[in-house]
């Protein structure tokens, strides 16, 4: 165990630690006056990994050794959870960064034999260890919140592509915005399971809120239809403007085979008579 790590063990243990969380914090709070009530408990929780970590003989000099496993995970746990509260990456890190001035000022104490040369090499260690601390924690902050994005996006677009029960036997599904790959595959896979468990014979694809149609919305389509039809159902595409009528032509998109209407409710009345129903007004 090496002179640095001696050092700043020391500092980690009690009664020293509870010394440096006070002056943690206190720094910490100096970047950022809306610190979280947790922070106590977050540093807390750090020192103690720092520490355990050490103690397994981890590296100083190296944050990828595996024995730093403990202190990383306490971090990768506060990253996510600061990420699900909605802070930044940029305050994350500077809370991790806020550590070194504390255990820097102890080095102005700790008795290097009065090696100069050495002083030097620990304050350089010291502020590179405490940096990819900072650096790990900024990475898996990035991560969390891009995980939190994509679960975002997927809900959105499940939210987005809601399949409604029109009537005995009838689906829909208003599409509304650009479709894609993903989108259509949600869009088939949700709409194919409801036919499974309602035994619906037909379903309705509106398409009134679809901006654009080009040769890749219209393929999506296809396919969706084709899925249909294999489920032993039918389909109906509703929606068809008079520009995204023109646009189908212009392209060369064949939509031969697949009944389409102009509106939703032209699609509903389709499909009622293709159910053996019939709506009357009462006189």
């Amino acid at each position: 165990m090496n002179n640095l790590t001696t050092y700043i063990l020391d500092a980690l243990q009690a009664p020293h630690s509870a010394v440096l969380i006070q002056d943690w914090i206190a720094e910490a709070r100096t970047s950022n006056p809306d610190l979280a009530k947790s922070a106590t408990a977050d540093a807390t929780e750090v020192v103690a990994a720092f520490g355990a970590s050490l103690q397994a003989g981890a590296d100083a000099g190296s944050f990828r050794d595996p024995r730093w496993l403990p202190l990383q995970q306490v971090l990768s746990a506060l990253s996510r959870s600061r990420a699900a509260q909605g802070q930044t990456a940029g305050d994350t890190s500077v809370f991790v960064l806020a550590l070194k001035k504390p255990l820097l000022d102890g080095l102005q104490t700790w008795e290097a034999g009065g090696d100069s040369a050495q002083l030097m090499a620990a304050f350089w260690g010291l502020t590179k260890l405490v940096d990819s601390m900072a650096q790990f924690t900024a990475t898996t902050f990035q991560h969390a919140r891009e995980e939190i994005i994509n679960r975002q996006q997927e809900e959105l677009l499940e939210l987005s592509t809601p399949v409604v029960k029109l009537w005995d036997g009838v689906l829909a599904v208003p599409m509304i915005g650009t479709l894609d790959s993903n989108r259509t595959q949600i869009v088939m896979e949700t709409l194919l399971q409801k036919i499974v468990e309602t035994g619906s014979e037909l379903a309705i694809i509106d398409i009134t809120g679809v901006p654009t149609v080009d040769t890749l919305v219209a393929q999506h389509l296809l396919k969706t239809v084709t899925a249909i039809r294999l489920m032993g159902a039918d389909c109906i595409i509703s929606g068809i403007r008079p520009q995204i009528a023109q646009t189908i032509v212009h392209l060369g998109i064949d939509l031969q085979g697949i009944t389409t209407k102009a509106s939703l409710a032209d699609a509903l009345s389709l499909a009622l008579q293709r159910t053996g129903w019939r709506v009357t007004r009462q006189a």
